[in-house]
C-alpha cells in the first residue's frame, strides 16, 4: 500500500475503551487509514457493506451477533475483506468457530503495536497471521474434539503447505518453488482438500494437529 492508498480498517469491538485504543493507534500510521468502527456484528456487516474496508479487526465475544458469525456473513457478502480475530486466551471455542467461518488471523489482544501493525499489512495481502499462543489453543481445541486421522500429502503439497503455514502468498510460492501460479493454485486447492479446511489459516491449524508442521 502507498499513503496514496492506506489499508481502510475497520473496527468491531463491542467495548467502546478497546475502539478508542485501537483508533488511536491507528492513526499513528500513514499506511492504516480507520475507515469505521462497529460494536457488534450486525453493525459490523453493515459498516462493511457502507464502507467496503480492507481489512476488520474483529472481536469475537459481542452482544447481538458474535465474532464468528459476523465473519461468515462477511466472507459470504464480502469475499475481499480480510478479517482479523482478536481473541483471548479463554474464548478458544469462538476462536474455532471464527476459523472455520474464514478469518485469516488470530490476535490475542494483548498483542504489541508491531505485530498488530504486521497483521494488518499482510491480511490485506491476503497472508494470514496466527499469534504462537493462538495456534497452540486452537491445536488443542482441535485435537480434544476429534481425533487425529492420518493425512497423505505429496512431497510438492508438503512443500506448499509449508510455505503456506510461513504466510507467503501464491505468487511468492510460485516464485520460490519455480513454478507457475496455476499450479500452485492446483496443490493449494489439494491441500485444502484433504485436510477438510475451508481457509489456508483453518489449513495451518489442522496441518499443525496432524504433525505436518511444526507450531
Amino acid at each position: 500500500m502507498t499513503e496514496a492508498n492506506p489499508i481502510r480498517v475497520l473496527v468491531v469491538d463491542d467495548h467502546k475503551v478497546v475502539r478508542k485504543g485501537l483508533r488511536t493507534f491507528l492513526a499513528v500510521h500513514d499506511d492504516l487509514e480507520l475507515v469505521g468502527e462497529a460494536g457488534n456484528g450486525e453493525e459490523a456487516i453493515e459498516q462493511c457493506a457502507a464502507l467496503n474496508p480492507d481489512v476488520v479487526l474483529m472481536d469475537l465475544k459481542m452482544p447481538v451477533m458474535d465474532g464468528p458469525t459476523a465473519i461468515a456473513h462477511l466472507k459470504n457478502r464480502f469475499p475481499q475483506t480480510r478479517v482479523v480475530a482478536l481473541t483471548s486466551f479463554d474464548d478458544d471455542t469462538l476462536a474455532q468457530g471464527a476459523l472455520e467461518a474464514g478469518a485469516i488471523g488470530y490476535l490475542f489482544k494483548d498483542v504489541d503495536e508491531d505485530e498488530l501493525v504486521a497483521a494488518i499489512r499482510f491480511a490485506s495481502q491476503g497472508r494470514g497471521v496466527i499469534a504462537p499462543e493462538a495456534m497452540q489453543a486452537l491445536v488443542s481445541r482441535s485435537l480434544s474434539d476429534s481425533d487425529v486421522y492420518a493425512v497423505r500429502l505429496t512431497n510438492r503439497e508438503q512443500e506448499t503447505l509449508d510455505l503456506v503455514a510461513k504466510g507467503l502468498t501464491n505468487p511468492e510460492i510460485a516464485d520460490r518453488l519455480v513454478v507457475s501460479v496455476s499450479t500452485v493454485n492446483f496443490h493449494v486447492h489439494n491441500v485444502l482438500d484433504k485436510l477438510g479446511a475451508k481457509t489456508r489459516t483453518e489449513a495451518v491449524v489442522i496441518a499443525a494437529k496432524e504433525g505436518l508442521i511444526e507450531v
